[in-house]
């Protein structure tokens, strides 16, 4: 990863790109806009890139899109040429499962921090999701930043 800012990024990002009323989709707006200008490096994990897929797939039915595994597809090829995504190793394996056992957070959640971790960056989330809060002590000291606040939960 190059020196200027960068970010491994969350399916929470990703969500509040697609859904028009997320709060903070604004700031995922300009946060992408960043991205194209090469201001800022975002980076995906495979297991997000999956789960965004499914997400994805999911809003566009309930939106009632004719074609919603189609749309979730074209947003995925989208990311992938987007966003450079990130190779699993065995050594962000073994601290996904780690903090899988401290935060008792999402796995894919915590692949995205441990991934930050590896390449010494930030793991990008829109905000502390509900089971973050029983650990937010801890996780206020990994390398972990939110599009909305703390107190905008």
């Amino acid at each position: 990863m190059r020196s200027l800012e960068s970010y491994v990024v969350d399916t929470s990002i990703l969500v509040a790109y697609i859904v028009e009323n997320e709060p903070g989709r604004n700031k995922v707006i300009e946060l992408f806009k960043k991205a194209f200008k090469n201001h800022v490096e975002l980076y995906i994990t495979y297991q997000t890139l999956s789960e965004t897929i499914y997400i994805a797939y999911k809003i566009y039915s309930i939106a009632g899109e004719k074609e919603p595994n189609r749309r979730a597809l074209e947003f995925a090829k989208w990311i992938t040429n987007t966003m450079k995504i990130v190779e699993l190793n065995p050594e962000i394996a073994f601290r996904a499962g780690e903090l899988k056992k401290i935060l008792n957070i999402a796995l894919t959640d915590c692949y995205v921090i441990a991934t930050a971790e590896y390449f010494k960056t930030k793991a990008l989330f829109l905000k502390p999701e509900k089971e973050m809060l029983k650990n937010i002590e801890l996780l206020r000291k990994l390398p972990i930043s939110f599009i909305l606040p703390w107190e905008e939960r």
